[in-house]
């Protein structure tokens, strides 16, 4: 019996340790990390309340094709490629967007376009004289705490890792060791009315507690895009076994390259048209404009609910037959658990999967988060001061006791 509560106590003390030390090292980038997911929640509701070009009156007549929209653009980009473009919905503009890097820094553009006319509304850019663009700076905060990103990055990664440990670790010490009336409201409420002390040991145990859950789901979801390991080992775990399929595009038949070489209608605007067929009620349209490669595929993806991205469709075409190729996880609603998931990434990692209440849940969860390592660091402070001091009372006493028995 005691063999075994001297092992649960060396198990705790370890424990005990790696959350204290591995809670300080990163500390400082779960902050970051954090704080700046709580601004990207709510990214596209700000944008469309400051940003009043992102919509159009809804007119009783169908899109202007993607060739037009590109000819527009490239009046504002002239010698850039563009790496997008996107169609709305009815209410909601068109853009094409150009992907460089200034400065060592990543740069976006984007060329904002009526989907019924091809008109030209704006021209918003990420970094340009005069121009800041807020988002742009979180999301590089947040990727890679504005550091070039192959350095930030791998930052963020470990940083994430150490975090989905520390909410374990954390479980174990918010663990009773004794399941009666009074561990059970230390663990699951908070005394308000105790000293600060007290009541900030409250806000990281219990609201630590509480949170735990979705904020492993927010940093598992992170660490996808980290490790290509993490991914691949999460595929493999919700798949039963399968290994993760490499997103790549089929192959066009490039001895067929004759049969629209003399074609005046561009094979994108073709597979657009194909594409509106088999989704007339689609809420949102994306393709990648330029092929870089004779046996590239047009990809175009179309969305099937406004403000989210996993529940989609991807239409893959041979550029010179316009032949449709299907791929395995090609339609959210066909697909496996795994593939699911992959295409459930991003929505669940911002809450937009939830809408709105999903939104607020992660905006609330990124802010506890953030609130950690801070209410973590006060703890680790308020008892190294409270062990500083009884040192020195113990001390003192030692002092006086020596002085009295030599006086005596």
């Amino acid at each position: 019996m005691k063999s075994k509560k001297s092992n649960n106590s060396v198990f705790r003390k370890v424990n005990d340790w790696l959350h204290l030390w591995l809670g300080l090292a990163s500390g400082l980038v779960v902050f970051i990390v954090s704080i700046t997911g709580c601004f990207y929640a709510f990214e596209q509701e700000i944008k469309d309340a400051l940003e009043p070009w992102r919509f159009v009156e809804v007119q009783d007549k169908a899109f202007v094709p993607p060739s037009q929209l590109l000819d527009t653009a490239n009046v504002y980009m002239p010698g850039a490629e563009p790496t997008g473009l996107t169609y709305s919905n009815k209410e909601g503009a068109a853009a094409v967007g150009f992907e460089g890097e200034q400065n060592g820094k990543r740069t976006f553009t984007a060329i904002f376009m009526n989907p019924y006319t091809g008109e030209f509304l704006q021209k918003q850019e990420s970094i340009g004289e005069g121009q800041f663009d807020f988002f742009r700076f979180i999301i590089d905060g947040h990727r890679a705490l504005w550091l070039p990103y192959n350095i930030g990055r791998p930052i963020v990664g470990v940083a994430t890792l150490i975090f989905v440990i520390l909410l374990l670790t954390g479980l174990v010490m918010w663990w009773p060791k004794k399941w009666n009336k009074s561990n059970r409201d230390k663990s699951f409420k908070i005394k308000w009315k105790g000293s600060f002390k007290r009541v900030n040991y409250d806000l990281h145990n219990v609201v630590g507690f509480y949170s735990l859950v979705l904020a492993f789901v927010l940093a598992v979801t992170g660490l996808v895009w980290s490790f290509e390991w993490f991914a691949d080992s999460l595929y493999y775990v919700t798949s039963g076994g399968e290994e993760r399929p490499e997103h790549h595009h089929p192959h066009s038949d490039t001895s067929k390259a004759h049969l629209l070489a003399n074609d005046t209608v561009s094979v994108l605007d073709k597979a657009w048209y194909k594409t509106l067929t088999q989704e007339p009620n689609a809420q949102g349209f994306y393709m990648t404009p330029e092929l870089h490669d004779k046996e590239d595929a047009i990809e175009i993806t179309a969305y099937q609910n406004h403000g989210s991205w996993y529940n989609r469709n991807e239409y893959y075409y041979d550029q010179y037959t316009l032949e449709h190729y299907r791929v395995k996880g090609d339609r959210y609603a066909e697909a496996s658990l795994a593939d699911q998931l992959v295409m459930l990434n991003y929505d669940l990692h911002i809450g937009v999967v939830g809408g709105l209440p999903g939104k607020l849940l992660a905006f609330f969860i990124s802010l506890i988060c953030a609130s950690l390592p801070i209410t973590g660091f006060l703890v680790w402070w308020n008892k190294k001061k409270k062990t500083k001091k009884t040192k020195s009372m113990e001390g003192a006493y030692r002092s006086y006791t020596t002085k009295t028995l030599h006086s005596s």
